[in-house]
């Protein structure tokens, strides 16, 4: 493990990602302490502490070794990386929602082909849905409150991300499907597993509780 360099998430799974860190035998606890540094060193690794969707970037391009992020990040960008562990952390559902009182007109008109307006923060894995059922759909792709959007008339339906549901019961919204679940994983540069495959494995088993 000597040396590796390990991009961290912040937001929902950055605490799960410093257990199995911890679990790993890795010191991690300057990454609590400041959360305005980016960069982190602690024995002989060192981390980055970066937005999710960054994580696979980092990773795909040898800024770091090793990486942990969500399946829905990877499943959206599809970086061209190694996905090593299953961390069963973090566990979230990509769902298909609309507004609870025009629910079921929603559903009518994706089922007879209509053309619905989809708002996301994910438009591959909602157009890649969408594709899969047979249908077509309009995805605008927004960066904040997704459910905002057919509550103010800027599209019919959501894709989006959504642990416990909460969030969709405030704003009224209801699940028409689940496209996908998501839980932590741990990923790989290519090269880097090739090139320093004994620490990167190391890190691995030791992550898993492996000896």
């Amino acid at each position: 493990m000597s040396g590796l360099r390990v991009a961290v998430p912040k937001g929902a799974i950055f605490e799960a990602a410093l257990a199995a860190l911890e679990r790993a035998g890795l010191s991690v606890a300057g990454l609590r302490e400041n959360g305005r540094r980016l960069v982190h060193r602690s024995g002989d690794a060192e981390f980055i502490i970066s937005r999710p969707s960054d994580v696979p970037v980092f990773v795909e391009y040898g800024a770091a070794e090793v990486g942990i992020v969500g399946k829905d990040v990877l499943e959206e960008q599809e970086p061209n990386v190694m996905e090593l562990l299953d961390l069963g952390t973090g566990a979230c559902r990509m769902v298909l929602a609309a507004p609870e009182d025009r629910a079921e007109e929603v559903r009518e008109s994706i089922a007879h082909a209509e053309v619905v307006r989809v708002a996301t923060k994910f438009p591959r894995t909602a157009r890649r849905y969408f594709e899969s059922i047979g249908r077509q759909a309009e995805i605008i792709t927004l960066h904040g409150s997704i459910e905002l959007a057919p509550l103010v008339g800027l599209a019919e339906c959501i894709v989006d991300l959504t642990a416990t549901g909460t969030t969709l019961k405030e704003n009224r919204l209801a699940v028409l499907d689940e496209i996908s679940s998501s839980t932590a994983r741990v990923i790989s540069n290519r090269v880097a597993y090739r090139l320093r495959n004994a620490e990167v494995s190391a890190l691995i088993e030791a992550m898993r509780g492996e000896d």
